[in-house]
């Protein structure tokens, strides 16, 4: 990974040597809520990237003070067509799309001036699936009954946008389909230069959420040589191992691994249902031998779990 600027252009797996973890945040809109911000309109945590971006600032401080090194901007659920739908013009999408970039740059400013001393920290561009946007619970199904062309139309302009605001990559992710993967990843050579890790949901340790074998997915994100890390994230912490043996008999890329906390997502209700888990020393120490690269938390993963994570490697 790059610090920023134009080094950001010259992203190379060279910094993720085999004895080394980076560590991921963990679940933003989990943080901003647990902190009291409302997150139930369709705009989930896009709503507060646009009315009260220093709430977003504040979580992403709180992330990196706990030990993670990487930020994951609050553009997950931002889109163009997301923000058309309560009445956002495409000036000011394009300018709020900026603005997750900058609140993370802003965070991990303030935590380099904190810890001098401490690693490197990064900013990555959050490319969420199209199902995002509808908050329906497609995009963990991958069901969106759209075209190609329309998936294209839906991410090129939101991936451009992002990658002018200089992140030190993007975070291609929770991608439930074959098909959406292969268009972003199309998407993405058109920008040279830019790196990007890819990651997929899954609905079981074989298969990721529209039925593709793992196999297959994970060939389809190497492909590019603008990927730099494949892997999976939102999906149940006991799915992780299982998965990375699928996937190392693909690539020998590293993965990149960030799961939830174990419950399970009711879109009809619109809440999480079952039992959290959290991530033991022993735990993220075998993702690790199994080739992950980069550790966080998705959904449901706050500071201190991050905390676990990175005082569990360091160990």
């Amino acid at each position: 990974m790059a610090g920023g600027g134009d080094a950001a252009r010259t992203v190379t797996t060279t910094m993720l040597p085999s004895d080394q973890v980076i560590i991921l945040d963990g679940g933003l809109a989990t943080e901003l809520e647990a902190r009291g911000h409302d997150l139930s309109g369709k705009l989930w945590s896009a709503r507060v990237l646009r009315d009260e971006p220093e709430a977003i600032e504040e979580a992403h401080l709180a992330f990196f003070r706990a030990g993670a090194q990487v930020a994951i901007t609050a553009s997950y659920q931002a889109s163009f067509a997301g923000f058309a739908d309560v009445g956002v013009a495409p000036e000011e999408a394009s300018a709020l799309l900026r603005r997750s970039v900058e609140l993370a740059r802003r965070a991990q400013a303030r935590r380099r001036t904190e810890s001098p001393d401490g690693p490197p920290l990064y900013v990555a561009a959050s490319i969420g699936p199209f199902g995002a946007t509808r908050a329906d619970g497609s995009e963990y199904r991958g069901d969106y009954g759209v075209s190609r062309d329309e998936l294209a139309d839906f991410h090129g302009p939101r991936l451009a946008a992002l990658v002018a605001a200089g992140p030190d990559l993007l975070a291609i992710e929770t991608l439930p389909s074959l098909e959406e993967a292969s268009v972003v990843v199309e998407r993405l050579a058109a920008h040279p230069g830019v790196r990007a890790w890819v990651s997929f949901t899954c609905r079981n340790d074989r298969e990721i959420a529209d039925g593709t074998e793992v196999e297959t997915a994970i060939a389809a994100a190497c492909a590019s040589e603008q990927v730099i890390a494949v892997g999976f994230n939102c999906i149940d912490p006991g799915l992780v191992e299982p998965l990375l043996v699928r996937a190392a008999a693909v690539t020998s890329l590293p993965f990149v691994v960030y799961p939830n906390d174990g419950r399970t997502w009711d879109a009809g209700a619109r809440q999480w249902d079952g039992s959290a888990q959290g991530f033991d020393a022993a735990t993220v120490r075998r993702w690790r031998d199994l080739g992950a690269g980069l550790i966080g938390g998705c959904c449901g993963v706050r500071p201190e779990t991050i905390r676990q994570i990175s005082e569990g490697l360091s160990g």
